[in-house]
């Protein structure tokens, strides 16, 4: 019986092109001028010597700036920039500069999903503070009093099971009462090595009957049975 859902939000409950096209050249353009106003906040210092230790050395401004810049164009999961991108999505979302988007059809089922008594976490490379910004900040307003959790680097990397088998006993439950989903192969391939059940959400392409995990192409397809989802 599933208990929980655990979902990604990139291609999944979220279209990957507002990442890419909204939110990744926001935080890009805005990078240099956020880090000069805020650098001094403790929040802020923090994570800059992130950064440093994470490259081995130690960076002036100019240096940890050019660093991040980097990462960004290379999409890399680096857990500092990840964090230092929802302080600076933070600031578009409040002055209204864009909104979290949603496909339409999660928004009515994880409505439905909850209100059937399934707890709900969302679990995602980018920082809980984004998560939460983007869930806080959508057309449908704010979504947010829906989930119970959230997860982000800092349990893992999403393609290692040890990181489900770290959300499983941080909630307390069967890995077998719990279903992720998500639309990287590598991410439902670790979770359902650590015992989770899960779904492949393939938003762009007829789901394919034969996939190592059930496809699907919404979450309307998706019925939370008793024992399994169908």
């Amino acid at each position: 019986m599933i208990k929980a859902i655990v979902t990604d939000i990139e291609g999944t409950t979220s279209s990957i092109l507002f990442v890419k096209d909204v939110l990744f050249p926001y935080a890009r353009a805005n990078l240099a001028g956020y880090l000069q106003k805020h650098q001094h906040e403790p929040q802020v210092k923090t994570l800059l010597d992130d950064v440093c230790k994470e490259v081995g050395a130690e960076l002036t401004l100019e240096q940890t700036i050019a660093q991040l810049i980097q990462w960004i164009d290379e999409d890399k999961k680096i857990t500092p920039l990840k964090s230092l991108q929802g302080l600076i999505w933070e600031a578009g979302y409040r002055q209204g500069d864009f909104k979290g988007h949603l496909y339409a059809d999660a928004a009515a089922n994880l409505k439905v999903w909850k209100e059937a008594g399934l707890d709900l976490y969302i679990y995602s490379s980018g920082s809980v503070y984004a998560q939460k910004l983007l869930f806080g900040h959508t057309e449908y307003g704010d979504l947010t009093p829906l989930f119970s959790g959230y997860f982000d680097t800092h349990i893992g990397g999403k393609k290692e099971k040890q990181s489900y088998d770290h959300i499983a006993a941080e909630l307390g439950l069967p890995a077998s009462e719990l279903l992720f989903l998500s639309d990287i192969k590598e991410e439902l391939d670790a979770a359902k090595a650590a015992g989770f059940q899960t779904i492949w959400l393939v938003r762009d392409s007829a789901p394919d009957p034969q996939a190592e995990h059930r496809q699907v192409d919404s979450f309307d397809q998706i019925s939370v049975g008793r024992n399994k989802p169908v």
